[in-house]
């Protein structure tokens, strides 16, 4: 008989399941690949590469560990979870809000409602 995992998991370890997801996801996105050449890197359909970036907990570990290999080679778990890949910390520096220029008192004085 064919179980959801899903259904099984407490919330916290699907928290955990989806923080793994969005991880690999952002890897991905940084690392300026989609989504179907991962899935063709990993010898995955893309249709597993999706639920494994939504946290779905019925998936094979070695899924998702051949999805990390394919996105980021030599990577390991723990440096996912650590989020120290270079390409994480450039696009992290980059969604950064830059402030133009300092505002003088009176401009500042001016927004504040």
């Amino acid at each position: 008989m064919k179980i959801a995992q899903n259904n099984t998991l407490p919330p916290d370890r699907l928290a955990e399941m989806a923080s793994i997801g969005a991880k690999l996801a952002r890897l991905r996105t940084a690392r300026q690949m989609t989504q179907a050449e991962a899935a063709l890197r990993a010898g995955l359909s893309r249709n597993t590469a999706y639920r494994i970036e939504k946290g779905d907990a019925g998936l094979a570990t070695a899924q998702i560990l051949r999805y990390l290999d394919a996105i980021a080679p030599g990577k390991s778990l723990l440096s996912l979870l650590q989020e120290d890949d270079p390409s994480l910390i450039a696009l992290a520096a980059s969604e950064k809000r830059h402030r133009v220029r300092d505002l003088t008192k009176a401009e500042r004085n001016k927004l504040d409602f």
